[in-house]
């Protein structure tokens, strides 16, 4: 089979640009500390209870390591407010109890779905103090709007003084 110069020309050229992007890509990816989601596991959206999501909340696994067990639910996440110190490295472990939400921390690389019995798993690093806004961003119903909260990320206590 004959290929023309000029159409064999335009082949190579495509295949060297999807090469340039897959490598761009892939790149981008592990510089920016990209996570691929995958379920931690699975419970109960109904009955939480016996799980460590009864009660969620903040813990505290040692100095500068943080989890926190979030649960959406129309509309609101439990817990709405989370405080740590800067420097921070916080694990996050979200469910739903109801329908499918998305959770995203604004100004970090925090987005996941939350879908019902199944539990996401997101970590980040706080390097800077501020407050961090969690949205979420699937629509969930008619108050969508209004589910919202924040990471509250305290400076030391030697900057504050």
């Amino acid at each position: 089979m004959h290929v023309h110069r000029y159409e064999a020309a335009w082949i190579r050229l495509t295949i060297a640009m999807l090469v340039v992007f897959f490598c761009a890509v892939m790149t981008a990816a592990i510089a920016g500390g990209i996570q691929l989601p995958s379920p931690q596991g699975y419970v109960d959206p109904k009955d939480l209870s016996g799980t460590d999501f009864d009660p969620p909340g903040l813990r505290q696994l040692s100095t500068g390591h943080y989890e926190v067990y979030m649960v959406g639910q129309i509309w609101r996440w439990e817990p709405n407010e989370i405080r740590i110190p800067e420097g921070s490295h916080l694990t996050m472990y979200l469910t739903s109890r109801d329908v499918q939400h998305g959770f995203n921390v604004i100004g970090t690389n925090i987005n996941v779905m939350v879908i019902p019995g199944q539990v996401s798993r997101v970590e980040h690093h706080f390097e800077k103090p501020g407050e961090y806004w969690m949205i979420c961003h699937e629509y969930c119903g008619l108050n969508h709007q209004t589910m919202s909260g924040s990471i509250i990320v305290e400076a030391a206590a030697e900057e504050t003084q």
